[in-house]
């Protein structure tokens, strides 16, 4: 497995010759000069017992840093390659999931060369208070409201910390998310900055805060703005492309939608966190915001969420069972949010907010995730039409006929899950 950084092409190429050398065992590392010569060295680490997977985590830094590589991949896993080719099945993650998606759609070099294309959404509400140890029902869903479903934020940006009933909810925000020396306090700030499709965070965050102020429709979010309702087609649409937000139909009124925070973080940020970002700045000062901030987080941020995770049931009322979830484009399969902010998608974008998760499968059938810098990951298997078919690992969906390129996409994050 290699996991990327923002690097430049040639440091890249270094880091990834030095992963590729670890992995076959030799004393030195590898000095590409270029992608053609790395991806094809790639594609002859099989050996006779069979097929081999290549992971490339976090895919987005290298395509950025060398846009070719899309279609040096494309040119690895055409039939005149296979010559030299040994059987390998190539999985791209990546947190970014307007890019992930791009992958394989289109005239991307890419499209038709995988299987699968899967979007792994966060955790809801029973399968998070499961995660983070929380046995009351009424401390479950007001820490769903903050945090979602995200699994890095219980470990990473909590370092464990979860609230220990009722009494200690309270005490709990105030350490833990409304604490500036706290990875979680700068995350939902974090997360547009992240993302590359946001261009104009500014405009961004400012439609945000209207959303979550209670402008659901277009016109009430321009009037919240000063702005035309048609300038916000192009924002609102990215948003919705990034995972940040969704677009709802009324279910009582024809002709009506309504527009959502998807991100349970990001809605509580632009409440809560965003009016008071001066006073949190300070030491000492949170418990006082929090104070103050109670009728806004209950009417603006829970009441717009209780919904939806009351069709979960109460921590512990059922099991488990994996669901449909919010589908990303054509041949996406959704399992239901178990790790992203943080999400995965294999080969090919959080909802709102996952990063890219790397299967590891638990014995409690979860898997381990990584934070997704949006809800949702995105995770796309690649292989190589020699590749023999091989037993699909549990949790992981496999379809295509061993003489095709095959996607495999492993669900519970996520992970942002890390982001």
């Amino acid at each position: 497995m290699f996991t990327a950084t923002e690097a430049t092409e040639a440091d890249a190429l270094r880091q990834f010759g030095e992963a590729l050398a670890r992995h076959r065992g030799q004393p030195t590392p590898f000095r590409f000069a270029h992608w053609d010569e790395a991806v094809t060295e790639l594609m002859r680490i099989a050996d006779r017992n069979g097929p081999t997977v290549a992971v490339i985590d976090e895919f987005p830094f290298l395509a950025k840093a060398s846009p070719a590589l899309p279609s040096i991949i494309q040119r690895a896993l055409d039939p005149a390659a296979q010559i030299t080719n040994t059987p390998v099945r190539l999985l791209l993650c990546g947190s970014a999931l307007s890019f992930m998606g791009g992958l394989l759609a289109g005239n991307a070099p890419l499209r038709g060369r995988a299987g699968l294309e899967l979007v792994v959404p966060t955790l809801d509400f029973r399968l998070a208070a499961e995660f983070w140890e929380i046995t009351d029902p009424r401390t479950a869903l007001l820490t769903h409201a903050i945090v979602g479903g995200t699994p890095a934020y219980r470990r990473e940006f909590t370092q464990g910390d979860t609230p220990a009933g009722p009494d200690d909810f309270d005490a709990w925000v105030t350490r833990a998310v409304l604490n500036p020396a706290r990875p979680l306090f700068r995350e939902a700030r974090c997360l547009l900055a992240e993302e590359p499709e946001l261009h104009d965070t500014a405009l961004y965050h400012s439609v945000l805060a209207a959303i979550a102020a209670g402008n659901t429709a277009r016109g009430g979010i321009a009037d919240y703005l000063g702005h035309k309702s048609t300038d916000l087609a192009h924002p609102l649409s990215v948003l919705q492309d990034v995972g940040m937000i969704t677009h709802e139909a009324d279910a009582f009124r024809r002709n009506r939608s309504a527009y959502r925070i998807a991100e349970p973080l990001i809605a509580f940020y632009h409440s809560v966190m965003r009016p008071a970002w001066g006073d949190l700045k300070r030491p000492g000062r949170a418990p006082a915001v929090w104070r103050r901030a109670q009728s806004t987080f209950r009417s603006k941020v829970v009441g717009r969420t209780s919904n939806r995770s009351a069709a979960n049931g109460p921590a512990g009322t059922r099991p488990p069972q994996p669901t449909a979830g919010r589908s990303q484009g054509p041949s996406t399969i959704l399992p239901r949010r178990p790790a992203t902010k943080s999400t995965s998608r294999c080969m090919a974008r959080p909802t709102a907010a996952a990063k890219h998760y790397s299967p590891s499968a638990k014995p409690n059938g979860t898997t381990s995730w990584e934070r997704a810098t949006s809800n949702v990951s995105s995770t796309s298997v690649l292989s190589s039409p020699r590749a023999a078919p091989q037993p699909t690992p549990p949790g992981c969906s496999a379809t295509a006929a061993p003489a095709s390129p095959t996607n495999c996409a492993t669900s519970p994050r996520t992970t942002r899950p890390s982001s």
